[in-house]
């Protein structure tokens, strides 16, 4: 992890309304569920995808949606598993079943 002080008047924008997309990943069978949230806050929706993965023994995602005016919507990974979500967890430093960050995260 790098920090690095900065001035908060390079940015030009702000969004108080994020929308947030999380998929849960089962590597038992190879299926994911997919959601979109709105109306909450990162925490809150961290925490509930966080509970769901545990209780089914599923890993997780959490993005926020991005609509960018040149290259449409896209996506920005805030938590879970990165890169393929089928891939061996030891193969690609990813989360485990509980969706759990891996040491180091």
């Amino acid at each position: 992890m790098r920090i690095e002080g900065r001035d908060p008047r390079d940015t030009r924008w702000e969004d108080d309304e994020a929308v947030y997309r999380v998929s849960f990943w089962d590597r038992r069978v190879n299926v994911a569920d997919e959601y979109e949230v709105r109306g909450a806050d990162v925490d809150e929706v961290l925490g509930w995808a966080r509970e769901r993965a545990a209780a089914g023994g599923l890993a997780f995602t959490l993005w926020v949606l991005i609509d960018d005016d040149v290259r449409g919507l896209g996506l920005v990974r805030l938590a879970g598993v990165a890169g393929d979500p089928f891939a061996h967890p030891n193969d690609r430093g990813g989360n485990g079943p509980a969706g759990a960050a891996p040491a180091g995260d």
